[in-house]
């Protein structure tokens, strides 16, 4: 009756529950193993005849080395200590716990794991409940070996014991799985047992360590433990409300960027170290991840989903279009001058689109003296919202066959066009035309910049996060304005950690051109 007003025991019969269902694991897969080569009706039968009497034999056991740990009268001597049957059953004991628990602790550090191949042939079912009760009484051992560490009443051993047999009986399969789910749940048990198997050396060699400490020192961990699942349950469920596409994207991005900056730190020391060895430096190249342009494509793809139409199509500003109101004599001379193959036809303005021609094919009309107003409306153009998913804009284009996409807001106004090169330009890079300078101009410390820049890909050029921070603008000018609330004037600076934007051209209507120079502090 004193073990039910007894905290300590209560302590003790709890702690050595949970240690009893984790060290049982082992048997447990080795049961599930064992029970697959029988057929599926005669498995749960297993199961509970090999448990049972496998409890059995725990017991015995555990009686029996209780009975040897109350032979205390010392049979070797020496000057530095004297070491009973009692003692040295504690101090194998002991030592057994701390070898296999730091092996197991390897295993589970070193993510080694085990295949197992399955037997098609179902064998005999008393031979597989022999193989469960042998192999139990040999994993039991470093469970039978805790209890008489952690407590000293056998009845509080034997009751830990059953319960715990019990509830694994019961709870195999989400025991498992739990178990498989929580790898940090057994680390943390396997730490207990490299305490209680060095509480068993010292007991041996007389240097006693009081049971109450070890219950603290378990309990507290037990509760951060418990804490720690709680902050990645609640963590895990605000993860699952993102997007699966999202999530994993910017984790590659991450990844994409910590080994970009890794590089570059070790080409910085090399530079700066005066002895330097070309098999070193190539050694470094043979070391990077991702080259340049695959890292620049990769961000492209990942990215191409959460990005807007806005920030892939042509602007408005940079379409060249047909204007039939013009005489034949100046369309000529714009579609020779122009480098484009398609042009969009209008009728004095680019909202009043008619259709959409090749230009060899409007040059032959114009020669054969075609109506360009009928020809080009052969070739109706395909209108798009600005608000379309750019995965959603993959089959537009498909259906464009080789052509372009307009691209209309809500109020039927033409923001831009798509054609499959803009496409292409978001996920590689830029591909100037004949009649274009590149957007960005790498120069010594700095780059130059054009305001209309795609904001994505100035950021995979800069290798940073920090730039997009919402949908409302596509390119470097938007960002600025947004940053500064109004339009910014030539000779501003504009700070976007790590980067200074000096504003070098602009208008009183749009930011032509920025030099961006990274703050050479944050390296």
């Amino acid at each position: 009756m004193e073990f039910f007003f007894n905290p300590s025991a209560w302590a003790g019969l709890l702690t050595l529950i949970i240690l009893e269902v984790v060290l049982g694991i082992d048997n447990l897969i080795f049961i599930a193993i064992l029970s697959e080569k029988l057929p599926p009706n005669q498995r749960d039968q297993a199961r509970l005849i090999g448990l049972g009497l496998a409890l059995i034999m725990r017991l015995a056991l555990l009686s029996l080395i209780s009975w040897v740990a109350t032979l205390n009268t010392p049979i070797i001597h020496n000057n530095f200590f004297a070491l009973s049957i009692r003692d040295i059953i504690l101090l194998i004991g002991g030592f057994f716990l701390l070898f296999k628990t730091t092996i197991e602790l390897h295993e589970r550090l070193e993510n080694n794991h085990h295949e197992n191949s399955e037997n098609k042939n179902y064998a005999g079912f008393w031979a597989v409940v022999i193989q469960i009760v042998v192999l139990d009484a040999v994993f039991s051992l470093d469970a039978i070996i805790t209890a008489v560490g952690m407590v000293n009443d056998l009845l509080i051993m034997m009751m830990a014991v059953v319960i715990a047999t019990i509830i694994m009986s019961f709870a195999a399969k989400k025991l498992t799985n739990f178990i498989n789910l929580h790898q940090t749940v057994v680390v943390l048990c396997l730490s207990f047992l490299l305490m209680i198997g060095f509480s068993l050396v010292t007991e041996a060699l007389r240097f006693c360590i009081p049971k109450g400490y070890l219950y603290a020192a378990i309990g507290f961990s037990i509760l951060i433990e418990a804490f720690n699942q709680i902050a990645r349950h609640n963590l895990m469920k605000n993860q699952s409300r993102r997007p699966m596409r999202q999530r994993a994207a910017e984790i590659i991005l991450r990844l994409m960027i910590k080994e970009q900056n890794q590089y570059e730190k070790n080409e910085i020391k090399q530079n700066n170290t005066k002895e330097i060895h070309s098999s070193q430096s190539s050694s470094s190249q043979e070391h990077e991840i991702f080259k340049e342009e695959e890292r620049y494509m990769i961000n492209g793809v990942l990215t191409l989903a959460g990005r807007s139409i806005r920030s892939i199509m042509t602007p408005r500003s940079n379409i060249s279009w047909v204007n039939i109101e013009k005489n034949t004599d100046e369309i000529r001379t714009q579609l020779l001058d122009t480098p484009h193959s398609l042009f969009p036809v209008c009728k004095g303005e680019l909202d009043e689109i008619i259709g959409i021609v090749h230009a060899k094919e409007l040059l032959v009309a114009i020669e054969q003296k075609i109506d360009i107003y009928t020809f080009s409306k052969k070739t109706t153009p395909i209108i798009i919202p600005d608000t379309l998913d750019p995965i959603d804009l993959l089959g537009v284009l498909r259906r464009a066959q080789g052509s372009f996409v307009i691209v209309s807001n809500e109020f039927g106004v033409i923001q831009g066009l798509i054609t499959p090169l803009d496409v292409l330009e978001a996920i590689a890079g830029e591909f100037p035309d004949a009649d274009e300078t590149p957007d960005i101009i790498k120069e010594n410390n700095s780059w130059l910049v054009k305001g209309e820049t795609d904001l994505h890909s100035l950021q995979q050029l800069l290798n940073t996060e920090k730039l997009i921070k919402e949908k409302n603008y596509a390119s470097l000018g938007g960002l600025l304005i947004a940053q500064k609330g109004q339009l910014p004037i030539p000779g501003e600076v504009i700070y976007i950690h790590p980067f200074y934007f000096h504003i070098v051209k602009a208008t009183e209507y749009r930011i032509d051109l920025v030099r961006i120079i990274k703050n050479q502090d944050e390296n």
